[in-house]
C-alpha cells in the first residue's frame, strides 16, 4: 500500500497520505491501511505521538468517488467506519499537517486531532450536503461544539470552501503557518508530546475529551445510518454520476 506511506521518526509515527495523480483521495483499501498503522502505533508503547500529513500541494481531495460508487460503505463493518471509530477512540495524541486542500474527510478528522497545523495554502470544505448525504465524523455535534451553531452551519450546510484563516477562527486549527514550513511544523510539535510524560499526556487528553466522548459515538453511529441510507437515495446517486461523468 504506497498510497499510505507510514514513517517513524524516534516517537512519532507519521501516517502520510500519497497519491498524488488523485489529488490524495482516498479508498476504502486507503482508510484500511491507515487503520491499521493506527492501531500498531495504539499497541506499540515506544510510539507516543501520531502525525497525519499529505503532501506539500494537497492534504486529501476527500473520498474517492468512483470507488464509493464502486464499493459504497452500506455496513457499519466496512474500511471507513473502522478508520473513523478508531481514530475517535485513539488515546495517544493525534497531530496534523495540512497543506492544499483538505476536503470532507481531511476537515472532519481534524476535529478529533489534538493539534493541527494548517498551511497558509491549506482550503478546507465540507461539501456533504452538496452530494446528497450528511456529514460524518460526528462533525454535526463536533463542528456546532467548537464555532457555534451559526458558523457551523454555514460550513455544514452551504459546503463552501474557505480558507486557513477561516478554519483557525472557527477552531479547529491550532496554528497557521507558511505552506513551505507546515509537514515539518507538524513533526516538530508531534516530536514535543512524544517527549512528555506519556501517562501524564494520555490521561490529560482523556480527561478533556471524557465530558463529549459518549455524545461523539452516538453522533458517529447515527450519521453513519443516515449516510450509508442517502448513498442509495436519488440526490447522492446523481451528485456521483454527475462527478464521474466530468471525469470522462
Amino acid at each position: 500500500m504506497t498510497d499510505i506511506v507510514a514513517t517513524r521518526r524516534d516517537a512519532v509515527l507519521g501516517i502520510g497520505i500519497n497519491r498524488p495523480q488523485k489529488r490524495n483521495a482516498l479508498t476504502q483499501a486507503m482508510y484500511a491501511a491507515m487503520t491499521e498503522h493506527l492501531a500498531q502505533a495504539e499497541r506499540d508503547e515506544s510510539v507516543r505521538a501520531v502525525l497525519f500529513h499529505g503532501l506539500a500541494d494537497v492534504f486529501t481531495a476527500g473520498n474517492d468517488l468512483e470507488d464509493f460508487a464502486e464499493r459504497p460503505p452500506h455496513r457499519e463493518e466496512t474500511p471507513v467506519f473502522h478508520f473513523l471509530h478508531a481514530v475517535a477512540a485513539a488515546q495517544k495524541p493525534l497531530v496534523a499537517a495540512v497543506t492544499g486542500p483538505a476536503v470532507g474527510i481531511g476537515t472532519t478528522l481534524l476535529f478529533h486531532c489534538d493539534l493541527v497545523y494548517a498551511a497558509d495554502n491549506a482550503r478546507f470544505a465540507l461539501p456533504f450536503v452538496q452530494l446528497g448525504l450528511v456529514p460524518e465524523f460526528a462533525s454535526s455535534y463536533l463542528l456546532p461544539l467548537l464555532a457555534g451553531y451559526q458558523r457551523a452551519a454555514e460550513l455544514l450546510l452551504l459546503g463552501e470552501t474557505f480558507d486557513a484563516k477561516k478554519a483557525y477562527e472557527t477552531g479547529f486549527v491550532t496554528r497557521v503557518v507558511p505552506a513551505a514550513e507546515a509537514i515539518d511544523t507538524g513533526w516538530r510539535e508531534a516530536a514535543k508530546l512524544a517527549a512528555l510524560p506519556p501517562k501524564s499526556v494520555r490521561v490529560t487528553k482523556a480527561l478533556m475529551k471524557s465530558g463529549h466522548a459518549e455524545a461523539v459515538r452516538g453522533q458517529l453511529a447515527a450519521e453513519g445510518e443516515h449516510f450509508r441510507t442517502m448513498l442509495t437515495e436519488p440526490a447522492a446517486r446523481a451528485a456521483f454520476a454527475a462527478f464521474l461523468a466530468r471525469r470522462k
